[in-house]
Parts: structure tokens; C-alpha cells; sequence
């Protein structure tokens, strides 16, 4: 029997390949506050368990994940400081699962958009069903993406896609997610390939894997000058009026008038 998380809305079963779901189909999988306080504590306990040689990142549902939860952006965003405590929240979660020194796969199916496609990315491997979609829509909630998110996504795919993709917000079919190195592999059976993939890597190496996990995430560490300045210009930027604008329009479903 699982480990419910986060009022029941992430479940986690351990094992040797251990799954880590995202359990909140009827919310289209959005990611909560809590969801997102959950993933250092728990990441931690998996880094603690020797019995665990691969993790998988899955979704209930149709969706792999909407993004943030729309319910809670009037409290996370209701001041300078409200926001940057919540922006803080998504980058422990996100660091915790990448920083897990083991072997993490995100298998999706269905849209993988906003903060979850932030979450797919903390990922080492993404693999998706041919009919998974990824987009990152800063643009259209007049928001930044953050450092560390920018970073992770100019590693994956290179500084002019990641412009198309943080400037225009579309969503990218995955064969074409597949072809701009966003993602891994696009395979039918999804589900099948991750768990096979994952059978071999938990029969080869720990120490080799987590030594290759590490020397990799150190060679991709954000550190270069101007990221205090670029992270005072994401600070403003959740402060000025476009965001505003952008976070009413969502709640109301409208188009926003940027």
C-alpha cells in the first residue's frame, strides 16, 4: 500500500524501482502548495532508503499535470513576500528531485504544461506517450520562469528553443519535444518501456549512476555572472501589472489584456 502526501494528492510506492505519482486526476493533477512542500521531506527518506535504485514520476488520469493549482493563487501571490515564500516552495521541490541521488524517470501521458512541465524537467529522463504535450506559459500569465527553470530548460534543448518556448508558450506534440532534446524517448507503450528501462538500470551500478548524476548536475550548476541581476529581474516581474493581469484573466478563463 502507497504513502498518501500532500492531503492525498501525491502517492508514494517504494521498491526497488519506487514510484513517486501525481494522484489528483479530477484536479487535472495541478500542483499544490503542499505538493510541492512534500518533495524534500520525501526525496530525503528516498536518499535514506538503500532498498530504492530508480524512481518513477507518474500521473493518474488523462493529464500528467496542468500546472500550479489555480485554487491557490490568490493566497501564494497575494503579496511580494507571499510570492517569493511560494517561488522558494517550487524550487525546494524541484531541487530535491533533482538533486535525488538516484536515477529519476518521468513517464508522461497527456499535457505536461507550466509547473509541471518544471517538475518533468527536475527529472534525469523524460519519456512520453506519442500523444503527450509540453509547454512552459510564462508569457501567457505575464509572469517570469525562474532562474533555475530557465537554466534546466536552456541544458535540455539550447538557448534558441528554450526562446520559442518561453516566448510563444506553445505546446509542443512530443515528437517534436522529442526532436528539440526536450525529452527522451516517445515510445507507444509509455508505461511498459519506463518500467523495463527502469528493471535495467536497478540491475547495474548504484554508485556508478549516482556518481554520473552528480558530476553531470554539478557541470550544469547555474553560476554564471548577471544571475544576481537576472533573479531581481524574475523577483519584479511577479510584482508588476502584467502578472496581475495574466493571474485575473486565469481565474476569470479569459484571454489576458497584456
Amino acid at each position: 500500500m502507497g504513502e498518501n502526501l500532500a492531503d492525498g494528492r501525491l502517492r508514494y510506492d517504494g521498491g526497488q524501482v519506487a514510484r513517486l505519482t501525481l494522484a489528483a486526476p479530477e484536479r487535472r493533477n495541478a500542483i499544490s502548495r503542499a505538493m510541492w512542500a512534500a518533495l524534500p521531506p520525501l526525496c530525503a527518506a528516498i536518499a535514506a532508503d538503500d532498498a530504492v535504485r530508480v524512481v518513477v514520476l507518474q500521473a493518474e488520469g488523462e493529464v500528467f499535470s496542468a500546472g500550479a493549482d489555480i485554487g491557490e493563487f490568490a493566497e501564494v501571490y497575494a503579496t511580494p513576500e507571499a510570492t517569493a515564500a511560494y517561488n522558494a516552495l517550487v524550487r525546494a521541490g524541484q531541487a530535491a528531485l533533482a538533486a535525488l541521488p538516484r536515477p529519476v524517470i518521468a513517464q508522461v501521458a497527456g499535457a505536461c504544461v507550466g509547473g509541471g512541465c518544471g517538475l518533468a524537467l527536475s527529472c534525469d529522463l523524460i519519456f512520453a506517450a506519442p500523444g503527450a504535450r509540453f509547454g512552459i506559459t510564462p508569457a501567457r500569465l505575464g509572469l517570469a520562469y525562474s532562474w533555475e527553470d530557465t537554466a534546466a530548460l536552456v541544458a535540455r534543448v539550447g538557448p534558441g528553443r528554450a526562446r520559442d518556448m518561453l516566448f510563444s508558450g506553445r505546446l509542443l506534440p512530443a515528437i517534436e519535444a522529442l526532436a528539440v532534446g526536450l525529452i527522451d524517448r516517445v515510445e507507444e507503450d509509455v508505461a511498459g518501456a519506463v518500467a523495463a528501462y527502469a528493471a535495467d538500470l536497478a540491475a547495474l551500478s548504484a554508485t556508478s549512476i549516482r556518481t554520473a548524476k552528480q558530476v553531470i548536475n554539478a557541470l550544469v550548476t547555474p553560476g554564471q555572472p548577471g544571475e544576481a541581476a537576472a533573479r531581481a529581474v524574475i523577483t519584479a516581474a511577479f510584482a508588476g501589472a502584467d502578472f496581475a493581469e495574466g493571474k485575473r484573466a486565469f481565474q476569470e478563463k479569459r484571454k489576458p489584456r497584456f
